[in-house]
């Protein structure tokens, strides 16, 4: 099937406007099938493609499904930030305050023209922690090859979930996570048994340096991500929870051991129903196709 207009964004680019990652955003055809959706981000080259709906729910949100070469995702961080950013450069506004309905849930969002490309946020919602099972944890940290030294002496993996349920997983510093390579097919297997997204391996923030992660997720089709913004949102979750702070704010630096650099920033604080998070980048328009 044809899709007459596709926009390529770069998500969550670093401040200075480079890297991201690069992202397809469309309006929807109602008489596409899914695999029509998922031949867009393989046509386009993009893990994600994005696409907007012909008009509002009835609530007065904008519909956006996301897929991936494979699948259909119930949320997209990166993918949100890209659809934005569309939005706000067709409008011809400076800034656009809207919302936006995706995976069964609608939340607010804000697209803020910068000089540096298009400031993108969302109300992640509620973030939900466990900690992972002795036989969940062995399976995934297995996958991904990690040497004895590897993790982080003093925080542990859990299972976050803002919708669908990731592990995030721990390493001691920015050398241990450059050289994580792990075994895709086990770890996708894995994935799936336990029903993970996928596994968001990091390093935590330390003082004013920012965090870094790489986000794994074979079992959606996405080998390696180069950004993923609703994982950082899980992550600033999980950082408040260890914490008797009522909120934290952090930056996680992201894609660069695929060469682009990307940025996600993340806020989470307490509620009365537990822990909501907000996630926001920056993004570049880059132009149509």
């Amino acid at each position: 099937m044809f899709w007459p207009e596709v926009t390529l964004v770069d998500a969550c680019v670093r401040r200075d406007g480079e890297g991201g990652s690069p992202t397809a955003v469309t309006h929807d055809d109602p008489a596409a099938t899914d695999a029509d959706r998922c031949a867009v981000a393989a046509t386009a080259g993009t893990s994600h493609a994005a696409f907007v709906g012909p008009g509002r729910t009835r609530d007065g949100a904008w519909p956006v499904r996301f897929f991936t070469v494979t699948t259909e995702l119930s949320g997209c961080g990166h993918g949100t930030v890209a659809a934005q950013a569309v939005r706000l450069t067709r409008s011809g506004r400076d800034e656009l305050n809207d919302r936006q309905h995706t995976g069964g849930r609608t939340f607010d969002t804000v697209a803020i023209r910068q000089p540096a490309g298009i400031e993108v946020w969302f109300d992640q919602g509620l973030v939900a922690l466990r900690h992972p099972a002795p036989n969940e944890r062995t399976a995934i940290v297995e996958a991904l090859g990690l040497a004895a030294d590897d993790p982080h002496p003093e925080d542990a993996p859990r299972i976050a979930a803002p919708g669908a349920p990731r592990m995030l997983v721990p390493v001691r510093d920015r050398s241990a996570l450059d050289l994580v390579n792990p075994h895709l097919g086990r770890l996708a297997t894995a994935c799936r048994r336990y029903g993970l997204l996928g596994c968001f391996v990091y390093v935590p923030p330390v003082g004013d340096r920012p965090a870094a992660a790489r986000m794994f997720a074979p079992a959606v089709g996405v080998d390696e991500d180069v950004a993923n913004a609703n994982s950082a949102g899980c992550l600033a979750a999980h950082l408040l929870d260890s914490t008797a702070a009522r909120s934290v704010a952090i930056e996680v630096e992201q894609g660069d051991t695929l060469g682009r650099p990307a940025s996600v920033l993340a806020s989470a604080r307490r509620g009365p129903a537990g822990i909501t998070a907000r996630v926001g980048g920056l993004a570049v328009v880059r132009g149509e196709g």
